[in-house]
Formats: C-alpha cells, sequence, structure tokens
C-alpha cells in the first residue's frame, strides 16, 4: 500500500469497491485453505481405509469420497474463480481509476503552470511522470492493497492452523522468516534509492530522445547523427546501469526469500517426518501442515513484494507530488474580476522586466500607449525585447501593479482567463496541432463552420495552397506541421488567430517567413477586416509596419521613439539608419 497527501483520499472515496475487494479476498483464503484439509482425508483414507472427520470416523469408500472430498472440491474451486474475479475487478479496477484521476489532474494543473516552470522542465521528464512513474504508483494502490491484505489474512488463518497442529514446529518454521523480514526492510530502503535513480535516468533519455526526434532535420543537415548517437549511447548506458544496479537489489531481496523458504521447508520435512516416525502425526497430517505452510509462503514472499512495491511506490509518489506541489507563478489575485468587453486600449507605464532566471533587466521603463483599434508595430533589434513585451500583454509572466494598464484597468486587476479570452496570439514558432488543417485553424475559436474556416484562410492567403493539397482542409498535418513550409505554417497560424476575430490581435514576426507580395496581402487583409480593433505587430522588416497607424522602436529593451513612419524617419537617427540598411539590402538581393 501507498499512502500520501494525493492518494490518501481515493482510499475513502472508492472505500465500497476496496470493501467489496477485500471481502472476495478473505473468502478465497478462507476456502482455499479447505483443500489441505481435503488432502488430509484422501491420504489418511488410502493409507487406514478409514477417516476422522469432525471427530467422527468414517470407512473410506467411493461415496464418502464424492462426498467430503470432491463436492466441496468442486464448491470451493467455484467460490475460488468467482471471488478472484471479483477481487481482481475491484481492487485492480480501483488501480487504473487512481492513475486516471491523478493523470488527469496532473494534466489540469500542468495547464495551470507558467512559461517559467517549462523552461526548467524538459518533456522528457513531464512524459515519464505521466506513464512510468503514474503507473507505479498504480501498481502500488490496486497491488497493495491486495498484497497487504492477503498476507494479513491467509498467513494469519495459516499461522493459526499451524499453531493448532504443532506449535513447536511452527515457531521453528517462523524463525528463518524473522530473518528474512529483517533483511527486506534493509534491503528495501536500498530500493527506494535505487529505483529514484531508475526514474532519472529514465527521464533523462526519454527528454534527450524526444528532443532528438524534434530536430533530426537539424542533425542531418549538420551531419551530426554520430554526435547524437555517442551521446544517446552514453544515457543509455547510464540508464542501463541504473536498471541494473535496482534489478540486483531486487534479486537480492527475492535470493533470500528463496534462500529461507527452502531452509523452513527443510525444516518442516525434517521435524514433521520425526513426528510422523513417533507417532504424533499421520501422513495425512503431514501434508496438511506442508499445505498450511505452501499458503503461507505466498503471504510471506507478498510481504517482501510489498517492500520490494513500497519502495519503488514512494519514490514515483514523491516525483508526481513534486509536480503537483509546484505553484503556478503566474496566477489571479484574489481581487482580480474577469471582464465582458475589451476595447483594447492598452497603456505601458514604466514598465521594467526581468525573466526570473535572469538577472538583468530585458525591458527597462516602457512607457507608451496603444489606444483602442489602433494598428502599431514594435520593431527592433534581434533580443531588443518584442517577444516580451507581447508576451507581457497576454500574462505569460508576472509583471509590477501599475505598469500595464487595459481600457484603464491594471492588468493584474483581470483575471488572466477573460484577459486572453479577447485577445489572440500568432506565436514566432507557429506550432500547429498533429490535426487536420480544418481543426488547426478552428482551434481558438468555437465556430467550426467550414465556410468560416475559409474565409479565415483567404485573409491568410493560405486558401490558394490548402486547396491544391489532395485532401485539402482534412489534410493531416505532421509532428508540429512538419508536413508544411515554414510560410505555410505562419499563415496557418495567422488564419486561427483571425478566426477567434478578438478585440486585440498579437502577431509576433508572423510574416517573417512568407514574400513580400504574399505579406503585403496579408497586411492589406488585416487593416480592412480589423478596422476599428487593436492590432500589434512585431517584425523585423521596415515594410510589415511602414503603413501602420504607430511604430515603436525599441533598443536595448528601451523604448527610443514612438510614431509614424515618416516620423521616426524624420527624428530618429537610430531607426532611420535601419531603414536605410533593409533599403539597400532589397536593392541588392540580399
Amino acid at each position: 500500500m501507498i499512502f500520501g497527501k494525493y492518494i490518501n483520499k481515493y482510499y475513502l472515496r472508492y472505500s465500497y469497491m476496496i470493501l467489496i475487494g477485500i471481502i472476495a479476498l478473505v473468502a478465497v483464503d478462507f476456502f482455499q485453505l479447505k483443500i489441505p484439509e481435503l488432502y488430509s482425508i484422501v491420504i489418511n483414507g488410502i493409507n487406514d481405509g478409514k477417516v476422522v472427520i469432525d471427530n467422527v470416523e468414517y470407512i473410506f469408500d467411493i461415496q464418502l469420497l464424492l462426498d467430503k472430498v470432491c463436492i466441496p472440491m468442486f464448491i470451493i474451486i467455484a467460490i475460488l474463480v468467482v471471488g478472484r474475479f471479483l477481487w481482481r475487478i475491484c481492487l485492480f479496477g480501483t488501480g487504473y481509476k487512481v492513475e486516471k484521476d491523478l493523470r488527469g489532474r496532473m494534466f489540469a494543473h500542468s495547464k495551470k503552470l507558467s512559461c517559467e516552470f517549462y523552461s526548467k522542465n524538459k518533456v522528457g521528464n513531464m512524459m515519464s511522470l505521466f506513464t512510468n512513474d503514474l503507473e507505479t504508483v498504480q501498481d502500488c494502490f490496486g497491488s497493495g492493497i491486495l498484497t497487504a491484505f492477503d498476507a494479513l489474512f491467509m498467513g494469519g488463518l495459516s499461522l493459526y492452523k499451524m499453531f493448532r497442529m504443532n506449535w513447536l514446529m511452527t515457531l521453528l518454521s517462523l524463525i528463518p522468516m524473522a530473518f528474512m523480514l529483517a533483511a527486506g526492510l534493509v534491503v528495501g530502503k536500498y530500493m527506494t534509492k535505487r529505483w529514484d535513480a531508475r526514474q532519472n535516468a529514465f527521464s533523462d533519455l526519454s527528454d534527450f530522445a524526444q528532443e532528438s526526434f524534434s530536430g533530426i532535420a537539424v542533425i542531418k543537415a549538420f551531419v551530426k547523427e554520430f554526435k547524437e548517437l555517442w551521446a544517446f549511447r552514453k544515457l543509455n548506458k547510464h540508464n542501463e546501469n541504473a536498471n541494473v544496479s535496482y534489478t540486483k537489489m531486487s534479486m537480492l531481496l527475492h535470493v533470500l526469500v528463496n534462500l529461507f523458504i527452502e531452509s523452513v521447508i527443510c525444516i518442516v520435512l525434517g521435524y514433521g517426518s520425526y513426528l510422523v516416525y513417533i507417532g504424533q502425526f499421520n501422513a495425512g497430517q503431514l501434508m496438511e501442515f506442508i499445505g498450511y505452510f505452501t499458503a503461507i509462503v505466498w503471504p510471506v514472499m507478498a510481504i517482501t513484494e510489498l517492500i520490494d512495491m513500497s519502495s519503488r511506490g514512494k519514490a514515483s509518489l514523491k516525483r508526481v507530488s513534486e509536480f503537483l506541489d509546484s505553484k503556478a507563478d503566474v496566477a489571479d489575485k484574489p481581487s482580480a474580476v474577469d471582464v465582458d468587453k475589451v476595447h483594447g486600449n492598452l497603456l505601458f507605464n514604466n514598465l521594467s522586466f526581468k525573466y526570473p532566471s535572469s538577472d538583468y533587466a530585458v525591458l527597462q521603463d516602457i512607457s507608451f500607449e496603444i489606444k483602442a483599434g489602433e494598428s502599431v508595430g514594435i520593431v527592433g533589434k534581434t533580443g531588443c525585447g518584442k517577444t516580451t513585451l507581447a508576451d507581457l500583454i497576454l500574462r505569460c509572466y508576472n509583471v509590477e501593479d501599475g505598469s500595464i494598464l487595459v481600457d484603464g484597468k491594471d492588468i493584474n486587476d483581470i483575471t488572466i482567463k477573460s484577459l486572453r479570452a479577447h485577445c489572440a496570439y500568432v506565436p514566432q514558432d507557429n506550432f500547429l496541432f498533429s490535426d487536420t488543417i480544418a481543426n488547426n485553424i478552428s482551434f481558438a475559436s468555437d465556430n467550426n463552420c467550414l465556410d468560416g474556416i475559409k474565409y479565415a484562410a483567404e485573409l491568410a492567403d493560405i486558401h490558394g495552397n490548402i486547396s491544391n493539397f489532395t485532401n485539402g482542409y482534412e489534410t493531416v498535418l505532421g509532428e508540429r506541421g512538419i508536413t508544411v513550409s515554414g510560410g505555410q505554417k505562419q499563415r496557418i497560424s495567422i488564419a486561427r488567430a483571425l478566426m477567434k476575430d478578438s478585440d486585440i490581435l498579437i502577431l509576433d514576426d508572423a510574416v517573417s517567413a512568407v514574400d513580400t507580395d504574399t505579406e503585403r496581402k496579408i497586411l492589406d487583409n488585416l487593416k480592412r477586416e480589423r478596422k476599428g480593433k487593436t492590432t500589434i505587430l512585431t517584425a523585423h522588416r521596415i515594410s510589415t509596419v511602414k503603413d501602420l497607424d504607430k511604430i515603436v522602436y525599441l533598443d536595448g529593451g528601451r523604448v527610443i521613439d514612438v510614431g509614424t513612419h515618416d516620423e521616426l524617419v524624420a527624428r530618429c537617427k537610430d531607426y532611420g539608419k535601419m531603414v536605410a540598411l533593409q533599403k539597400l539590402e532589397d536593392e541588392e538581393g540580399i
């Protein structure tokens, strides 16, 4: 069995199922221990021609065999079959319910965690939590209850029957068992540490494999297959060593169990044969005693298995608990309220920001205003803070109170869910799901109408490309949209954002992978369709933003100037240099 703050409640929630399973288990154990008594009747009957049952002597004949052995045996077998089926359904089924519920809870919790958490925790490690660790916890919950109660009841009842037959032989058989339990407890402590190391090694291996699969194109392009293979070989060897180390401890425990069990069998056979020789036992009683001892072997082995299982379960539950204990760094204030309507007025008031894991500020004293309905471009060199600014509007990170106002309200006083409900976003990486193009475009909207999907695609100038695909909008994309080009990914992402028809649209360098003609079509469509709604574009190319209502020029995390394209060219020297340089590059075809 396994206990912890995230699993204890399931014992109460599924108490009725657990109780039925335990009752079925106890019934199976009780009737299973009737079988040695039947063996004793048969052996004594064959040897002596008569048997004593409930202090009454009977002649051993075919009728007695049928009435006292065969029919009871059939009844016992039927009870064992039904009982074993029932406790498997109740106990193992409950374990799978717990696994399902925990996995759902973990997935829900994962959606609450901030971007900072995912920058520190890799995908491979997360996947091992949702697979190996949860499976171990499930095994400890279902099988743990079975093992604990089976060992307790069958072991206790077997010992009781053995003591009634001969207390001295029972005590002699228990001495090696006591040593075995002590050895199991000592070995179990080391097994917990080895299992934890094993899980960590598997996480590292899983994460490396996931990154290699995702970056296979880069690996092939730079002919680094051998380097990656060598690195994987080292991690694979480390994983092997961790598994072998754990297996050694596990096998040591099982070897000790078998050693002690065989030693007890020697004691029972030796001393039991002596009792038969001096007439205190008959052959049937010795067989009955051996039957009880055979029954007690499983409970003793179950205890060692429980130690092994608990060792693994504790380590896995600890990892799961650490994940569920992870705090959502970006969360609503208690006083935050929902907003039903956003007009799109954004005011940045002396905004400064640094990432939690960074020592320097990415944005410093950012102050400017985006009026409702404006189309605003944010330009600057790589690393100037454009993407960070877009992320802060969406509350991906925490900001100081009063540093960003939405329609005159502090952004921290608005619930994250309602704020994001009024925003649409096209990120730089243009993530697409391994799903149909139609489902990717309609992902951000509750409207799955194909006409609406096609219209959004037309606005993003991707409808023609999609129509040329064999399955059109029902074309299933590869993982992360790998089956389409970079420009197509960008335009499908733009169509997805336009499908939402939000009050605030943020495009983070969203047309960098398309040609200038396509870019112009998309921008013209945006200008026409989003008239009166706030649109923010971050870009490197001046051509992307020059016709917008306002341009914010950033450099080094600071606002250098704000104005129209012509105003910035006239008064901002650095902006003018950027314009001239890009114009020269266009003329030379760079």
